[in-house]
């Protein structure tokens, strides 16, 4: 009996217009994601598939390059959608909310993190006024991204999703609060 390689098996995921990406945010790891999404745009539109799928299991990582991402994912011209499997956490959560409404799916054990952006950069006193401007910058982002994919009022999006402490959620409850349009096997 043969295995199939994995190179094998994510290059029929992407001919089939599907992208697995199992790994924290980094550059390195999201890199081949952006090219994806752009290879795919960048394709004659009468070649153009009718949708991308993109399937999210992450702990989380660089907020920068999930906003990367989430800005490739929001300017294609190709409907994004994404099913989150596994965990979607922090990052993870952020991108796959991003995808087309309607059309962000977990599977029923998906476990759900949202949580308060947190830097762990310190420095001279100079360089901390830097950085508490990149950080209400980023807030400000995560909070108007929750608002905009949930469709829930600040103050809801801060008590409920982005509390101080972690939220962890159940797929019903990412449905309940817009995170995601519907749960099933996959």
């Amino acid at each position: 009996m043969s295995k199939t390689k994995p190179d094998e098996t994510s290059s029929g995921l992407k001919e089939n217009n599907v992208y697995l990406f199992m790994d924290d945010f980094t550059s390195e790891a999201v890199e081949p994601v952006i090219e994806f999404i752009l290879e795919k745009n960048f394709l004659p539109p009468a070649k153009r598939p009718k949708y991308l799928t993109l399937m999210i299991c992450s702990p989380g990582g660089e907020m920068s390059v999930a906003f990367a991402l989430i800005d490739i994912m929001n300017g294609s011209s190709i409907p994004i959608h994404t099913l989150g499997l596994g965990q979607i956490a922090s990052c993870g959560i952020l991108t796959f909310m991003s995808g087309t409404k309607g059309h962000r799916v977990l599977t029923p054990n998906t476990s759900i993190l949202s949580h308060q952006w947190s830097s762990g950069r310190g420095g001279k006193s100079h360089e901390l006024i830097a950085v508490q401007k990149e950080y209400e910058l980023t807030n400000q982002r995560m909070l108007s991204h929750y608002m905009r994919c949930t469709g829930l009022d600040e103050k809801t999006v801060k008590k409920i999703l982005l509390p101080p402490h972690d939220m962890w959620l159940s797929a019903e409850e990412a449905i309940e609060y817009g995170i995601a349009d519907e749960i099933k096997e996959v």
